[in-house]
């Protein structure tokens, strides 16, 4: 999830915005609605003067309809239609009020003003696209259709929403298509950091992350000069090595001392053993080694490694499943191994290793001392115990280089008279 967090935070940005604008228009829709049915049911009050009047004068049906007409509103009058309004209908507004008719009254005492209160319901309905208004009494009811007044419409506020919505989805789409090349960009380092370095990051964008894409192409190609650079002068230097040290030990042989001669041989022999450890360190660091990786069974490597130590089998003790396997380079595996059994016949008081494989760990235990340094001080190059070994100090520095190599790491414990290192 760390991987997208930049892009879960656009969709959730993204998620935010389109909801709050979503719940704003909601809300805004409700009290435009709201404030529009309250300003039409104003027109309640034209209707109630018109029948007041109506009931007051007992005026005809056909003067209350032409008073009506003048609003252009008109009485229903089908009992069908009565009713098929006031039961499917949709109830916009209903409120209750009083009507109060004064009347001049005659009696013993003389004249007088009688205060007559009607109460009343007045009932917004809509009905099929259509504005009723349906008028109570306590003795009678009439239902008025108003043909100038039109329901709420929502059309214009739907545009502004969706005109609203589209503008803030499609600026999150630029955003999304921005950052694309930074995830491209990003599978081109993974690519680089796993070796591949002819992988190009050039790119004819002019933004921000093009610019940063090109600062990277301009560093990749500086590393790949130094590297190529770094890599034929050592391989150029060993070579060099290589042929005086084979002159020297071929003439060697021609000295008539034999003291001298062993004393010669001993020397090239240690150099030549210098040069093949810094051929292998040098393969370990230029990446090169990437390509050979392929899955052995590791008491396959192990066998290998045996062979190639030159010991006798019986010093020697392995304990690992046969069908264990390992994704590894074979020649630069095999080669830590044999360096975990030249350390251990070095050191170790009884000259025997036992390897061991558990929990997905390949164990290395020999009777000996305890390390007199943590672990990190033997991982550094030329650096040994007792200077009389016969050793350049490289070995624990070859292996620790070949585990990173796997994506391993070199691990050591002392218990009970046993040092146990673990390729973990």
């Amino acid at each position: 999830m760390k991987q997208h967090a930049v892009l879960i935070t656009v969709l959730f940005a993204l998620t935010v915005s389109l909801v709050s604008v979503s719940m704003i228009f909601w809300e805004f829709y409700k009290l435009n609605k709201q404030q529009y049915i309250d300003h039409i049911f104003t027109k309640y009050s034209v209707i109630t003067q018109i029948y007041r009047d109506h009931e007051q004068r007992h005026s005809s049906e056909i003067m209350l309809e032409a008073n009506l007409a003048v609003y252009k509103m008109q009485v229903v009058k089908e009992q069908q239609s009565q009713e098929s309004v006031l039961k499917r209908g949709r109830i916009l507004k209903r409120e209750g009020f009083q009507s109060i008719r004064s009347s001049l009254m005659l009696n013993e005492s003389g004249l007088y003003t009688k205060n007559t209160i009607t109460k009343l319901h007045a009932t917004m309905i809509e009905y099929k696209k259509t504005i009723y208004f349906y008028m109570q009494t306590e003795e009678a009811a009439i239902l008025i259709k108003d043909e100038d007044l039109k329901p709420y419409n929502y059309i214009n506020m739907l545009y502004a929403y969706s005109a609203i919505f589209a503008i803030i989805s499609f600026s999150f789409i630029l955003v999304l298509q921005k950052l694309r090349p930074l995830i491209r960009l990003r599978k081109k380092i993974a690519l680089f950091g796993d070796g591949n370095m002819n992988i190009s990051f050039k790119t004819n964008s002019c933004d921000e992350i093009g610019m940063v894409a090109n600062e990277i192409e301009a560093t990749r190609e500086k590393i790949h000069t130094l590297l190529e650079a770094r890599t034929l002068f050592l391989r150029n230097l060993m070579h060099e090595l290589k042929t005086p040290i084979a002159k020297g030990t071929i003439a060697t042989q021609m000295l008539s001392s034999e003291k001298q001669r062993k004393r010669f041989e001993s020397i090239f022999h240690r150099l030549e053993s210098l040069v093949t450890e810094f051929a292998m360190i040098e393969e370990v660091t230029s990446l090169d080694y990437r390509k050979d990786f392929s899955e052995y069974r590791i008491v396959d490597i192990i066998d290998g490694a045996i062979d190639m130590a030159m010991i006798e089998s019986d010093r020697v003790t392995v304990s690992v499943d046969g069908d264990a396997k390992i994704h590894a380079n074979y020649r630069l595996y095999t080669t830590a191994i044999k360096n975990m059994i030249d350390n251990a016949m070095k050191y170790s008081t009884d000259a025997h290793i036992t390897i061991v494989y558990r929990n997905k760990e390949l164990c290395f235990e020999s009777l000996g001392e305890r390390l007199q340094h943590p672990l990190s001080y033997y991982i550094e190059p030329f650096t040994k115990d007792n200077p009389s070994k016969n050793s350049f100090g490289l070995g624990l520095y070859l292996v620790d280089s070949i585990l990173k190599a796997h994506s391993q790491v070199l691990a050591y414990e002392y218990e009970e008279g046993v040092n146990r290192f673990i390729f973990a």
